[in-house]
């Protein structure tokens, strides 16, 4: 038996603020969406001026991010190598940087999606969350 890690509300308030913070000094308005390791929906913040589109892209992104074990980009990269056949992989949709995996000890804990800039920007503002947990 082993013991798991998960992620709890105060993680995920730190998260969501260092998150915010991050994109309001960048005067970026993003959607943040964070997940536990199975990819079910901890936190949705849309910003004001966001894109409605984004509610949709940042959950995907989080998702794929926790349940692939792996930031969105390492599949967004693989697709852009050649590697277009995953396209039609199962349960995975946000397929676009900017899904950030939260990982502790080697173990995925969830991870964090958001949307609304470029795609290296949304990165950045994923991870400027993640990062206020100090793991």
């Amino acid at each position: 038996m082993k013991t798991k890690h998960e992620l709890e509300l105060s993680d995920v308030k730190k998260i969501a603020a260092a998150a915010e913070a991050e994109a309001l000094k960048n005067k970026w308005a993003v959607t943040i969406s964070i997940v536990d390791d199975g990819g079910h929906l901890l936190w949705l913040q849309r910003m004001d001026g966001a894109a409605p589109i984004s509610s949709h892209i940042s959950p995907a992104k989080a998702r794929t991010a926790a349940v692939g074990r792996k930031d969105t980009k390492a599949f967004e990269d693989m697709i852009n190598n050649g590697r277009t056949a995953f396209l039609s992989a199962p349960f995975v949709d946000g397929l676009l940087e900017g899904g950030v995996a939260i990982v502790k000890d080697g173990q995925v804990l969830g991870a964090v999606g958001v949307s609304g800039v470029k795609a290296s920007e949304d990165a950045q503002v994923a991870s400027a969350g993640i990062a206020a947990l100090g793991l």
